[in-house]
């Protein structure tokens, strides 16, 4: 999930059995492995890991989903939804790549070129 070449080092990790209440905003690349109830919004990477849930937006470069998230996935380059994932909600991305076996309750708009980077704004 995180890019060698990005210009910040900055790698946020919210571990199993933590709960966060409130919005995240990073420049860098963030995995959840625990849960948020809020929205992320990062100019890097983001990934929800197999016990990871979110209810909130998630906006990112690029996203990873093995868990759930319960809300706006929006993602600049590519939306990449595991086999075990669960999504309800509405996505957004230029590209996306959808395991046998995840679960997508929601619309999707798909665009030929890359969206613009997240700008944080609330949705």
């Amino acid at each position: 999930m995180a890019d060698k070449n990005q210009a910040t080092g900055t790698f946020s990790v919210i571990g199993n059995n933590t709960v966060i209440t409130g919005n995240i905003r990073t420049e860098g690349s963030i995995r959840v492995d625990g849960k948020i109830v809020g929205n992320v919004v990062t100019q890097a990477d983001a990934a929800v890991g197999t016990n990871g849930l979110i209810e909130g937006s998630v906006e990112a470069r690029n996203i990873t989903v093995a868990g759930k998230v319960m809300g706006t996935l929006t993602a600049a380059q590519k939306l990449v939804l595991e086999a075990k994932s669960v999504i309800k909600g509405d996505i957004r991305t230029a590209r996306l790549v959808v395991d046998e076996g995840a679960v997508f309750d929601g619309r999707s708009s798909m665009t030929g070129t890359p969206a613009a980077a997240p700008t944080g704004g609330s949705r």
